[in-house]
């Protein structure tokens, strides 16, 4: 059995055809049945039942794509630390990010990075904080911007960027005006927040239960920056961080109003604590953890 046989069975279950997965691949279709067909025979084994109109695992199938699956992980990850091992000259950083929350930070820090390491590929891969955690945990990230509070013991995080969190008023609210509110006095307002698996709407739900009630909850979006138009528009209160009340609007704006207990929120860069840290690896964190010093300084 050789790795590239492993990852054309896991191609073909993927895209559950032979034709879309030579594709893929840049293979001819019969190259890769035949390819797939010599590691049957070789175990005396079928992995796919080869139907009329599709394709589907068998229960051999189904337990080799779960190991299989590992086994690339694991085999990528090696093949990566060996490059960084190299002196990191070549290679890749993958990086995870916050979709809004990164945007604020990410492109100087790459700016910075690429000049020092020009030969070192940086991908970046934005998903919700949870999804984001995952990955780091299963090795499919090297280091990701995070939200606290982290949920998984096995990562290690540095703080970069503690900032204030406000609340996101229509402009019109009776409650617009004021310079401090205390949260409770939103009791029985309409609450537009991000949807599950993001960690800021964890802080929201934490901040609502301090203030003695669960919101209701009448609107929800992946994207902070549209819970702040819907909030201009009249259709409920939220929350936002200090960097998003810094966006420059073109139409109508929320109002932003200090909360009486002054709430933060904490962004971390985040490691598995059992990964080896390459030189560009480090020199990447070094640039979150000293752009992030710089926009924490802003606040001041």
């Amino acid at each position: 059995m050789e790795l590239r046989q492993v990852r054309y069975v896991l191609m073909v279950a993927q895209e559950k055809s032979f034709s879309r997965a030579a594709e893929k691949l840049h293979l001819a279709q019969p190259s890769l049945s035949q390819q797939i067909g010599k590691l049957e025979k070789e175990w005396g084994i079928a992995l796919f039942h080869r139907l009329p109109q599709r394709i589907e695992l068998t229960d051999a199938g189904e337990r080799f794509v779960h190991l299989a699956t590992s086994l690339i992980n694991q085999a990528d990850a090696l093949e990566r630390e060996m490059l960084q091992f190299a002196g990191g000259e070549a290679g890749r950083v993958i990086v995870g990010s916050l979709p809004i929350t990164g945007a604020y930070v990410i492109p100087q820090v790459i700016s910075e990075f690429t000049k020092r390491f020009p030969k070192v590929e940086v991908v970046l891969i934005e998903e919700t904080s949870s999804k984001l955690e995952q990955m780091l945990v299963h090795g499919k990230l090297d280091l990701s911007l995070l939200t606290m509070p982290i949920q998984h013991p096995s990562l290690q995080v540095t703080p970069v960027v503690q900032e204030e969190i406000y609340l996101s008023l229509p402009p019109d609210h009776a409650l617009s005006k004021e310079q401090v509110i205390n949260l409770s006095a939103l009791e029985h307002e309409p609450f537009i927040l991000l949807k599950e698996g993001q960690g800021f709407r964890t802080i929201a739900l934490g901040l609502c239960e301090q203030a003695g009630f669960t919101p209701r909850v009448v609107f929800e979006s992946t994207n902070i920056q549209t819970i702040q138009s819907m909030v201009a528009s009249g259709m409920g209160v939220s929350f936002a961080p200090h960097m998003i009340t810094t966006t420059s609007w073109t139409g109508l704006r929320p109002a932003y109003v200090h909360m009486s207990t002054k709430p933060t929120r904490t962004l971390v860069v985040a490691a598995h604590k059992d990964k080896h840290l390459s030189a560009p690896m480090r020199a990447l964190r070094h640039e979150l953890e000293k752009v992030g010093a710089l926009y924490s300084k802003d606040l001041i």
